[in-house]
């Protein structure tokens, strides 16, 4: 079959003339056929699904049922646009309480259909042809997809656990600082779990106002972290002066799927992303947003969330560790970062994660997350489905008896 006439118009930036004719397959796609086959191939072996990235319970009654009766209001069937009052207000107030940071709610907050669009725009707002993004990695990469659409470049800093999974900015190079206009970051950090500290983020308000750099701060798992109580970026002193803050009500409140979050930080930021999402989508739907109005407003929420994932974490990390995995409890997320084992003992080696992890699936129906970005690593997520801690307990157990099978070896 020939091509269409159009196969040389498609833009570089997907992949041009040759766009559709790769045979490159995505990581999370090879994942999915892995375990279809696995399951078709060992009907009788139950699959364990620590790969999945999503909360394993919906939304709290409460805010369903604000979401029910919201729907058929006829005031709620139009345009939101860049968002309605009432959920900056509710945005507001929960800045507020948890994190001791007021916001203007009509100048210093704009929502957004999830975090990962605003992730993807704000780029449009900065990047020129030939301007950088600094962004760590192993992470979320849409930001950076982005910038080189818009014909920028991106510089990646590896997370590695001899510096405590935070990014080297004193390794940056002068000539790509030079030329930086953004630094995207993620904590708590998924994969690794890192949380951030105040002397981190210190030295991140440091270097953005040194190098005339913008913070962009992925806050999806904030409200899932451990150590201590959850810090936001904006209570740093500086901090409100060099960037934004990009929260999502995903993890941390059973919300996946609603596509909701917020921009909040300095106001000429803030608007400027508004700007460019006023010409990308027309906002959330009115009904969501206010009945993420009744989320925000129950501290109770997040708390619960947070004390469950990390009842699960706490379970996993203590298998994992009987079976010979080197691991510990991560800072903040509802994943678990691990060295992936260099092989088997007295049989076969594994040359990265992805080999590591595809044997997993199809060997033992064990489903992780293969990073290779700055080392073999596997991560595990507890957003497996359990009806309760006794499922748990029994899910724990049975993973325990297929990884001792198998004799891993580690460095």
């Amino acid at each position: 079959m020939s091509d269409p006439y159009f196969q040389n118009l498609f833009a570089e930036r997907i992949g041009g003339s040759q766009y559709g004719k790769g045979t490159e397959i995505y990581k999370f796609e090879r994942i999915k056929r892995a375990k279809r086959r696995a399951l078709a191939e060992h009907p009788e072996r139950k699959l364990i699904d620590f790969g999945i990235g999503e909360n394993d319970e919906p939304a709290v009654p409460d805010v369903r049922r604000v979401m029910a009766e919201e729907i058929g209001k006829p005031e709620n069937r139009g345009y939101a646009d860049n968002g309605v009052a009432e959920f900056k207000e509710a945005v507001s107030r929960f800045m507020a309480r948890e994190f001791r940071v007021e916001l203007d709610p009509a100048a210093e907050i704009n929502h957004c259909i999830g975090s990962k669009t605003a992730l993807a725009m704000l780029p449009a707002a900065f990047i020129n042809p030939g301007d950088v993004t600094l962004m760590t990695v192993p992470g979320y990469p849409v930001a950076g997809t982005h910038t080189r659409y818009f014909g920028g470049e991106v510089y990646k800093l590896p997370l590695r656990e001899e510096n405590g999974y935070y990014p080297d900015l004193g390794a940056v190079p002068d000539e790509v600082r030079r030329r930086a206009k953004l630094l995207v970051l993620n904590y708590p950090n998924s994969p690794t779990g890192r949380v951030a500290t105040r002397e981190f983020y210190t030295r991140v308000v440091q270097f953005a106002m040194e190098n005339q750099i913008v913070v962009v701060q992925d806050a999806a798992h904030l409200m899932l972290t451990y150590e201590g109580r959850p810090l936001s970026f904006l209570e740093i002193p500086g901090a409100r002066e060099v960037g934004v803050e990009v929260h999502s009500l995903s993890k941390g409140w059973h919300m996946i799927g609603w596509r909701l979050g917020w921009v909040c930080g300095h106001e000429r930021i803030v608007r400027a992303f508004a700007d460019v999402k006023d010409n990308s989508d027309s906002g959330q739907f009115i009904a969501i947003q206010k009945a993420a109005v009744a989320a925000l407003d129950d501290p109770e929420i997040p708390r619960r969330a947070r004390a469950k994932y990390q009842r699960r974490l706490q379970k996993l990390v203590e298998t994992l560790r009987r079976c010979g995995f080197r691991c510990r409890m991560p800072g903040g997320t509802y994943f678990l970062y691990a060295a992936a084992p260099q092989g088997l003992e007295g049989g076969r080696g594994f040359d990265s994660a992805e080999q590591c992890s595809q044997f997993l699936i199809a060997e033992h129906s064990i489903c992780t997350v293969p990073w290779d970005d700055a080392g073999p690593f596997l991560r595990f997520s507890v957003t497996y489905e359990a009806v309760d801690e006794a499922a748990e307990d029994a899910l724990m157990a049975e993973t325990q008896a297929r990884l001792e099978k198998i004799r891993f070896k580690f460095a």
